[in-house]
């Protein structure tokens, strides 16, 4: 599975950016797929993640102000971002979990910086 990530930016602090990830290769074997993010100095966190089926999972952070949705047609899952606050700002990445090895995929990243 390959995954293409798109849309990071620089926009300040009320604004909005929507993040798109493209998935190609073996997408039959996905079980999950989704955001995590990681601020410079700090641990990467899952910000929001299809589970299995249509159920959705979101930081405590983001909840409210995040949406992830997805298109089946374009096998891109998207990640809407409002309100954004200048501790949202770090590295984005999409991920997938799947069924054939290495069964972790990760996206190159795209830089989300928010202003104050």
């Amino acid at each position: 599975v390959q995954l293409q990530a798109s849309g990071g930016g620089l926009v300040q602090a009320g604004g909005s950016l929507k993040l798109s990830c493209t998935a190609s290769g073996s997408i039959f074997s996905i079980i999950t797929i989704g955001w995590y993010r990681q601020a410079p100095g700090k641990q990467r966190e899952l910000v929001a993640i299809f589970r299995n089926g249509d159920t959705t999972d979101y930081a405590d952070s983001v909840k409210g102000r995040f949406t992830v949705s997805r298109d089946f047609a374009k096998n891109t899952v998207y990640l809407e971002m409002n309100s954004l606050k200048p501790e949202d700002t770090a590295v984005y990445y999409c991920h997938s979990q799947g069924t054939i090895s290495p069964f972790h995929y990760w996206g190159q990243g795209t830089q989300v910086t928010v202003s104050s």
